[in-house]
């Protein structure tokens, strides 16, 4: 792959959100949630989960903690039991109740709305906080990176890190600031519904004529 100058990326990380927003001009957050908190928690049981699973344990969950104080009181072994069939229950379990502990000492039971202030809590990192600031808060602080944007970003050439950290930085410095919850969506749906890790469907892709990796794609042999 040829390396393109900076202006050129930039020209083409451009073209890149253009065609995303044309291709998927309802994108959103789909984990489902109501308040601060509950995308907070909802993010947190997301690690290794699907969000359809998610939604359902929290139709649940959601119904018996409204609060963070609700949450800090819950026996830990009735939270695991709620959010068991999300995977790594007890770990996600004790992060959520720790988290929500720290939320009513140290901020009386509200989510936070800086990145030092929700990093501070247990279970969330970078991603979980860029996804509560960008989404409940509608605060452009950072890009969300999650499996689908670190592949898709490698495959499009706009970064060649292979750190959430790094790869979130290089997006940073391509994508204007007010798009960067936005872009996250953009490209988690196109990695769900068009540019699969295994089969990627290049050949009906709406960004072939912008990614360079879509000229290494197997073509389809004719009948």
């Amino acid at each position: 792959m040829r390396r393109e100058s900076s202006p050129a990326l930039a020209t083409r990380a451009a073209a890149i959100c253009r065609a995303l927003a044309g291709a998927y001009p309802d994108a959103h957050c789909e984990l489902d949630y109501k308040t601060p908190l509950e995308l907070l928690i909802a993010t947190i049981l997301s690690a290794q989960c699907t969000d359809k699973r998610v939604n359902i344990v929290t139709m649940e969950l959601f119904r018996v903690c409204k609060t963070a104080a609700d949450f800090d009181a819950l026996p830990i072994e009735q939270l695991e039991e709620l959010v068991k069939t999300t995977g790594f229950f007890r770990a996600k379990a004790k992060n959520i109740k720790a988290c929500c502990t720290a939320l009513v000492a140290r901020h009386g039971g509200e989510v936070p709305r800086t990145m030092d202030e929700l990093t501070q809590l247990a279970g969330v990192g970078r991603k979980t906080a860029n996804v509560v600031l960008g989404n409940a808060y509608e605060m452009n602080v950072g890009v969300v990176v999650d499996t689908h944007v670190s592949r898709l970003s490698q495959r499009l050439g706009l970064s060649k890190a292979t750190t959430p950290e790094k790869i979130e930085t290089d997006l940073m410095g391509l994508i204007a600031c007010e798009q960067w919850a936005l872009f996250s969506h953009w490209l988690i749906w196109h990695g769900r519904r068009r540019c699969k890790a295994r089969k990627p469907e290049c050949s009906e892709c709406e960004l072939a004529m912008l990614c360079p990796s879509a000229n290494n794609a197997p073509k389809k042999k004719r009948a």
